[in-house]
């Protein structure tokens, strides 16, 4: 629950009119999409730029213009014909949609070398989000100042919690403590968590979650850097774990389904006895070896009607 203090006013410059229905949904792709455009026009208008077109400030923002432009009719603004966008409006608009225009309190839960780097991250309060409370379990680190905020106990989370009144939580505590952490700040009244733990967490309807997992980020580069060396890709024999090599199994694969096929000609090439071939086959029957028969006279029958 944010505090609800306003930290700009509305500086569309014709008034701005009445704010548009909260009913009209805006797709999570444009959602994940605003703050790229806020960062851009931000750094526009720190610049002094007063206008932008479409074009510029999507090759600011790394996308297309066309998706631009859609983005922008969810939040009401089309810009102007042989003008472009009004950039202050637009940090305005895209500020309101994100929830910018007000305080949100933050708690980060875990003051190891990722909680302290999070915690002396200056971007946090210039975007509208202010670090509450550091919190660890670790009595070692309580009262030790970190950017400037005492580190307290993992035991005044919950009275923390209400207290600042923070809908916001961090977490970078180690993957075993991240779900009771998790479990922890849902029951005290967080409902948006930011997870920096290696694991995935369970939470109920009406609670987000956004993971941030380096590793995997790293990984996925790792994916596309082999692509790109063609040729270069290391051998299945050095790539593969505990010294074998994939090849090596589809080799062995191979020879299985080689003997499995010898296995099946030779038992099909071998004739019934006469003992066994008494019972009458219907047409169409399939035989244990695979065959199709489609005799219907018994071979005893093929006998007495040649003699």
């Amino acid at each position: 629950m944010a505090t609800g203090r306003t930290t700009q006013n509305n500086p569309n410059p014709a008034g701005g009119g009445a704010r548009r229905s909260r009913g009209r949904g805006i797709p999570d792709a444009t959602v994940a999409r605003l703050p790229l455009y806020l960062r851009a026009l931000t750094a526009l208008s720190e610049r002094s730029v007063p206008t932008v077109s479409s074009e510029e400030l999507a090759a600011a923002a790394g996308v297309n213009s066309a998706k631009l432009r859609k983005d922008f009719s969810y939040l009401g603004s089309y810009g102007t014909r042989g003008v472009g966008y009004d950039v202050e409006y637009l940090v305005y608009q895209i500020s309101r949609e994100l929830g910018l225009t007000q305080d949100w309190p933050v708690v980060i839960v875990g003051i190891g070398n990722l909680g302290h780097a999070l915690a002396n991250y200056g971007g946090f309060a210039s975007r509208g989000f202010r670090v509450a409370a550091l919190l660890d379990a670790d009595a070692a680190l309580t009262g030790q100042l970190v950017a400037g905020l005492p580190v307290r106990h993992t035991d005044e989370l919950e009275e923390i919690i209400r207290s600042e009144r923070v809908s916001i939580g961090v977490i970078t505590t180690p993957p075993g403590a991240a779900q009771q952490v998790c479990d922890r700040l849902v029951a005290a009244g967080v409902t948006s968590i930011l997870n920096f733990a290696p694991t995935v967490l369970s939470v109920p309807d009406g609670v987000d979650v956004r993971k941030v997992d380096l590793s995997i980020e790293l990984q996925i580069l790792a994916f596309h850097e082999q692509r790109k060396a063609g040729d270069d890709l290391p051998d299945d024999d050095a790539a593969a774990p505990f010294g074998r090599g994939r090849r090596d199994e589809r080799n062995e694969r191979d020879e299985r389904n080689e003997r499995d096929e010898r296995d099946a000609r030779d038992g099909a090439e071998e004739a019934p006895s006469a003992s066994s071939a008494a019972v009458v086959s219907r047409p169409g029957h399939v035989g244990r070896a695979g065959r199709v028969d489609r005799t219907d006279v018994a071979p005893q029958k093929f006998e007495e009607a040649a003699g």
